[in-house]
């Protein structure tokens, strides 16, 4: 829910918090940066076009220092620890929505997160923490032996494909879903989609006994 003072326009859903908001902008954006500057680091046809290689990897390093600060700072907020909690714990709706993709039913539960999206949350969480691991070893050559951070070099380059498949199916679930899009650029969402796609979270439960009541 969103704290005191921050309200859903009329007939919406409040679904994110202003900080909670803030947070995936700015993580989306570093990230987005990391990734970009990575390519034009180890992809051969875009180095050659970069003129100043000694920037693009301070850029990079910089933007993956920072990664884990948006989080950090966004803790602050109880809406957002609330939504961590709910992001990591796994119920028996999560199994059931895990079971209904497989069988691709349409009927998938889901309280206000579903299965995939705390997969997804779990995974990324993980992943920025090995990378961000594995890049202090890459940066601060005399943290560990030659053996150590070339191990380091060959997980960081490998995971760092892993993040941006990971990502480009994040952004094709959102590009294919303009009210999930809309939920997390205003913070609120439409009370139908938020019964269809979350019909176990409570505002969502709720909007749909008071829809039936009418």
């Amino acid at each position: 829910m969103r704290p005191p003072g921050e309200r859903a326009p009329q007939g919406r859903i409040p679904r994110f918090s202003r900080a909670e908001r803030w947070v995936h902008r700015m993580t989306a954006a570093l990230m987005t940066v990391c990734l970009v500057t990575a390519a034009f680091l180890y992809y051969p046809p875009l180095s050659e076009l970069v003129g100043r290689r000694r920037l693009v990897v301070v850029v990079h390093e910089w933007c993956g220092l920072l990664l884990p600060a948006p989080l950090l700072l966004g803790l602050v907020s109880a809406a957002l620890r609330a939504d961590l909690g709910r992001l990591n714990r796994f119920h028996p709706v999560d199994r059931e929505w895990l079971r209904a993709v497989r069988r691709r039913s349409y009927h998938r539960p889901a309280g206000k997160f579903n299965a995939g999206q705390k997969l997804y949350a779990a995974w990324s969480a993980g992943a920025v923490l090995v990378m961000l691991g594995t890049g202090l070893l890459m940066w601060f050559t005399h943290l560990a032996p030659l053996v150590w951070r070339t191990g380091a070099t060959f997980v960081h380059d490998w995971l760092a494909v892993a993040v941006a498949v990971a990502v480009a199916g994040h952004v094709w679930m959102a590009v294919r879903d303009p009210e999930a899009r809309r939920g997390m650029r205003t913070g609120s969402v439409d009370p139908l989609w938020a019964t269809r796609e979350h019909p176990d979270w409570e505002p969502a439960a709720q909007a749909e006994a008071e829809r039936h009541s009418r």
